[in-house]
């Protein structure tokens, strides 16, 4: 049997043997969302290979129950490529998601704005991704099944659905294209200068590496990101990872609202 099968069935021992309808990652300052699954919460550290959140602002645990009447199963942090230069440290959790019997995955996270009219405290829902940060999650992989075609990488039906989801309960949701920096360091005014040439409108050190492990394992995939700052050189604000943490729930209450109105209609 597989890690990633045995990781499954002790799960199922105990949070049930039904499968997740959707798998959820949660971003820095959004994991209290996690506290509103009606469920089962395990630790990281019974998860044996699982990553240990090493961000503050993350919960590492995985959440297995119910939300607006949906089974999910949702993690209460990630594990970024920066902190380990791996940027497939999610891959075992994901394959975990797979094995549960779970196909779908929304993704979100605290992102820099690159567009004026998306402020800190909005919400920015991903048409696309560059992955600027010139790593692939599945380097090393020997199946031919690395090669993943991306081109629906950010599921279309998925994203018409949290559009939807957004104007019922009278939220804006603009799309965007995500670029993916590395990190730990925030981008340079040269970096966001480069970025918003390329085509970006927002800027963020994760999700990039987990569509595409994603994709690969079969999962259709849709992200959002909440708002927490302006690019470097677009404002006057100080950037830092405490700002990011302080400014996140001003959008994860929009994104609670989109995210259940999503479970709810769907």
């Amino acid at each position: 049997m597989s890690k990633s099968a045995e990781l499954a069935q002790l799960i199922r021992d105990r949070a049930g043997s039904d499968a997740p309808e959707y798998g959820l990652i949660l971003g820095s300052g959004l994991g209290h969302l996690s506290a509103q699954i009606d469920g089962v919460a395990i630790p990281y550290d019974d998860l044996p290979g699982f990553p240990h959140a090493g961000v503050s602002g993350h919960v590492p645990q995985l959440v297995i129950g119910t939300l607006e009447g949906r089974r999910v199963a949702v993690f209460g942090g990630r594990s970024h490529y920066y902190e380990s230069g791996r940027a497939d440290a999610m891959r075992l959790p994901l394959e975990v998601l797979a094995a549960l019997g779970t196909d779908k995955l929304i993704l979100t996270n605290a992102a820099g704005s690159l567009r004026p009219d998306i402020a800190p405290g909005d919400l920015m829902l991903l048409s696309d991704h560059i992955a600027f940060a010139g790593t692939n999650p599945l380097i090393g992989e020997r199946s031919d099944a690395r090669f993943v075609p991306m081109t629906q990488a950010h599921d279309s039906q998925m994203r018409d659905a949290l559009t939807a989801a957004a104007l019922a309960e009278n939220i804006q949701l603009p799309d965007g294209v995500y670029c993916w920096f590395s990190g730990p360091s925030f981008e340079t005014p040269a970096e966001i200068r480069a970025a918003r040439t390329l085509g970006a409108d927002a800027v963020g050190m994760s999700t990039v590496p987990e569509i595409i492990l994603g994709r690969f394992l079969g999962l259709r995939c849709a992200a959002i990101s909440v708002i927490t700052n302006m690019g470097a050189g677009l404002s006057d604000e100080s950037i830092s990872h405490d700002h990011t943490k302080a400014m996140a729930p001003i959008g994860a209450s929009k994104l609670e609202a989109v995210l259940r109105r999503f479970l709810r209609d769907g």
